[in-house]
């Protein structure tokens, strides 16, 4: 397992934008940012394993994610933020090699970070 800790959330206007970071304890193979939001599932927001991205419908075209291997860090960039996007996130990994129509699905990853709490207001 992997250690994750996140970090960057806070409260933003809609519209806004926020840089979310997660730091890992060693390099994995497949990395993603969750977020979940009181009352609802967990939701896949985007995902990077090698040279693969791919994102929730919610959020293309708005969030970007990225990875500094050098120094084990993901981050999201999130950018027009909306309403809706309130939730807490967090970074999930796993050292499997998923498809990637999998992953997006919380069940595949057995790291988690503490999280880091977003809020956007109207």
């Amino acid at each position: 397992l992997v250690q994750l800790v996140e970090s960057g959330g806070g409260s933003v206007q809609a519209g806004g934008s926020l840089t979310l970071s997660c730091e890992a304890s060693k390099s994995t193979v497949t990395i993603a940012w969750f977020r979940q939001a009181p009352g609802k599932e967990r939701e896949g927001v985007a995902s990077t394993s090698g040279s693969r991205l791919i994102y929730g419908d919610s959020v293309k075209g708005r969030f970007t994610i990225s990875e500094d291997r050098r120094k084990n860090t993901l981050y999201l960039q999130m950018n027009n933020l909306k309403p809706e996007d309130t939730a807490m996130y967090y970074c999930a990994a796993t050292d499997n090699g998923l498809q990637t129509y999998i992953m997006l699905e919380a069940r595949w990853y057995d790291s988690w970070g503490q999280g880091t709490q977003v809020t956007v207001s109207s």
